[in-house]
């Protein structure tokens, strides 16, 4: 059951399939181009699009708007420390802002950065400041319960190739997105640790979606199933040198982000925080408006309150049912944040290199004003990684109607997947990196 009730409501509406297909024509065949007036149910990310709490709409009345020594940075100081044990902040306006302070402060040229699974803008940022970032999953099977673990001895591996001298940082993401949301356990985070040490490499943890993977962390590792979730959320972060955070996703708020740095590592933190000036504003404000750090500070709070995470991730689960009673072949068992469609054995006609991912996205659009994202080859060119589809779920906004429509939107696509065809690229940006956000396609007659 949901652990929140609607408080305000938005309209949605279905165009009909002609300005469907019109939308999705004039959007050059990428979602990201769609307006958000022409979509019905958006699971396009999680990414500062969820319901804020009504604890959260009254914090945004103390908002300090003061230039510097703002109270609502304090506050947000506050909760970072009190709930992911970090006592020294640097704000920016959304994680990839906060990415681009740390890795910018971190890496120089030819530097290698291992990762359990490198998301598409920790690539970009890593690549922009001269890195080369290499992914290093474990090897797994649909079913275990912790899919997103760093594959240590490949990082190891890495270290006697090219040297540890060249391995400023390993990273670990909680949940590991790129991986279809899959946890990371703590017996792992420990190993990472290790490793970490060893190469005198700085640990970091992409911390983004820490309360969702402390959730599992309660339900799969044995030697925390009788711990709250909270004791567990800082537990996993307490082997981090920091932390790079986007409030965006379990914030639970719509916008802000930050870097969390030990308080005996000055050095890095006195960078960051020089960069943090340079791109993002002032180190108490970051980019961010007083009320936006009030949202996060109490965000940060509710999103290990178990009630909350559990209905969350129990809502994916709902979501992942019923696209599997409808025969559509997903990833499990399923993530904290999303649903992850296999397109390529959902599509085995089209090859990777038309982007059957990309198809099957503009598919549901086409079907159903449903707006998910490819993570496959038009998101990572080059990587050969799984052709997906993530269905995100924004926090606190949907309801068991809407996945029943996306459910009925896969059937119909099912019905007509023989008349699919792939798509090509007409205009990519110079960084491939990114060009899943801009990139116009058009189909393969």
């Amino acid at each position: 059951m949901r652990a929140y009730k609607a408080k305000a409501v938005e309209r949605i509406e279905l165009p009909d399939r002609e300005a469907r297909e019109r939308h999705l024509r004039e959007a050059g065949y990428n979602a990201f181009e769609l307006d958000a007036d022409a979509v019905f149910v958006d699971l396009l990310t999680d990414s500062g699009t969820g319901a804020m709490s009504d604890e959260q709409w009254a914090a945004l009345h103390r908002g300090d708007e003061s230039y510097a020594g703002s109270e609502s940075f304090q506050h947000l100081e506050s909760a970072v420390e009190d709930v992911m044990g970090f006592s020294r902040i640097v704000p920016a306006h959304q994680g990839r802002g906060a990415e681009n302070v740390l890795y910018g402060a971190l890496l120089a040229e030819g530097d290698y950065v291992p990762n359990n699974t490198h998301f598409d803008t920790t690539r970009a940022h890593i690549a922009n400041a001269g890195g080369e970032p290499v992914d290093c999953p474990i090897e797994s099977e649909s079913g275990d319960a912790f899919q997103g673990n760093l594959d240590v001895d490949a990082v190891r591996e890495l270290a006697s190739e090219v040297g540890a001298e060249r391995i400023p940082a390993v990273v670990v993401t909680i949940t590991n997105n790129s991986l279809a949301g899959q946890p990371v356990s703590i017996e792992n985070l420990r190993a990472a640790r290790t490793v970490a040490n060893d190469l005198d490499a700085r640990l970091i943890v992409d911390a983004c979606r820490f309360a969702e993977n402390a959730y599992f962390v309660t339900q799969r590792e044995a030697e925390f199933e009788d711990e709250s979730v909270a004791d567990v959320a800082r537990e996993q972060l307490a082997v981090a040198d920091a932390i790079v955070v986007s409030g965006k996703k379990d914030g639970l708020a719509n916008v802000g982000g930050f870097v969390g740095v030990r308080a005996d590592d000055d050095e890095l933190y006195e960078q960051a925080r020089q960069r943090g000036i340079l791109y993002e504003g002032f180190s108490t404000y970051g980019g961010m408006a007083g009320r936006d750090l009030e949202a996060m500070a109490v965000g940060l709070r509710e999103a290990v309150e178990k009630p909350y995470v559990e209905s969350r991730v129990e809502q994916v689960a709902e979501l992942g049912e019923l696209l599997q009673e409808v025969g559509v072949p997903i990833r499990t068992p399923t993530g904290g944040h999303a649903v992850y469609v296999d397109a390529g054995a959902f599509l085995p006609e089209i090859p990777r290199e038309e982007f059957p991912g990309q198809a099957l996205v503009c598919a549901l659009y086409r079907e159903g004003g449903v707006r998910g994202v490819e993570l496959g080859e038009l998101a990572f060119p080059g990587t050969e990684r799984d052709q997906l589809v993530r269905l995100c779920l924004p926090r606190r906004t949907y309801f068991r109607d809407h996945l029943e429509h996306v459910a009925e939107t896969f059937a119909a696509v099912a019905e007509r997947r023989d008349e699919l065809s792939g798509y090509e690229i007409v205009d990519e940006p110079e960084m491939k990196e990114l060009r899943h956000f801009s990139a116009e396609l058009r189909p393969i007659e």
